[in-house]
């Protein structure tokens, strides 16, 4: 890994995590990570170019099919590729084809850039987590041996204790807030070789008094109404909440930074 390495565009390739849900900015219009990190690139690397093809809800299949061919054209220096962990929430999920999937995602886009960028993503803790361990360990394992055969790098993620807490989620269990994007866009520029600004960015986070028995349930029952019930409604109808959703930044252009706000 080099220091202070020279970058000149960067493609982000995913789902919800890599839109940038749920860092909702003031327009409602969500950052992320992705945005995050295209920022700080930039302000090093005149003339920086930037893409974001990532759409919540993708599974691998649609990102295969929808997203890396356009990426691999685009022949940016570095791409980002986060996918698989909706398959790995579903009912039923043939973890043989999200692993094939993944595999040929890899090998394509592998060769149209300098660095490929892939990650263990992070999993918050509790029930859901606990159920879905196993598939989204066996995600995980997937992506570390397709990194060491196409030398991409992986981000850790899933390692990181900070991530894993629950004050980290936003209100829906399966976005991070706007720190935890804050974080993950800080351990892809570590991992990219560019000098630290957070060192302990996956450091816990200090302990605070937990909410009492009402707020928990009232929480339990906000969650319920809003998220759950309406997640499972697009799985019962095969619906996905990316339906008919442009890719936010399409093309791979000039970062500007007031952009972020028109995202």
């Amino acid at each position: 890994m080099t220091t202070n390495p020279m970058y000149s565009s960067l493609v982000a390739v995913g789902d919800s995590f890599t839109e940038g849900m749920s860092d909702l900015m003031p327009d409602g219009s969500y950052r992320g990570w992705a945005d995050l990190l295209a920022g700080r690139m930039a302000a090093g690397a005149p003339g920086f170019r930037y893409a974001n093809l990532a759409v919540r809800g993708k599974l691998i299949s649609q990102i295969l099919e929808e997203q890396v061919g356009v990426a691999a054209a685009m022949g940016a220096d570095v791409i980002t590729l986060v996918g698989g962990l909706n398959d790995t929430l579903r009912p039923k999920c043939d973890m043989g084809r999200v692993k094939g999937l993944l595999t040929e995602a890899v090998e394509r886009l592998a060769p149209s850039c300098k660095q490929l960028v892939l990650m263990r993503s992070p999993g918050r803790q509790g029930p859901v987590l606990e159920r879905f361990r196993p598939r989204m360990e066996e995600l995980f394992t997937c992506v570390d041996d397709l990194a060491e055969r196409h030398g991409a790098v992986v981000v850790d993620l899933y390692g990181a204790p900070a991530l894993g807490d629950p004050r980290m989620w936003d209100v829906d269990r399966l976005h991070l807030t706007a720190e935890g994007h804050r974080r993950v866009a800080e351990a892809v520029w570590q991992r990219l070789g560019y000098p630290p600004e957070d060192p302990r960015w996956h450091a816990p986070i200090p302990a605070t008094a937990p909410p009492g028995w009402v707020a928990r349930r009232a929480a339990d029952a906000r969650f319920t109404r809003q998220h759950l019930l309406p997640w499972i409604g697009r799985r019962l109808t095969c619906r996905s909440s990316g339906d008919g959703r442009p890719a936010k930044r399409p093309e791979l252009l000039p970062y500007e930074p007031a952009a972020d706000a028109e995202a």
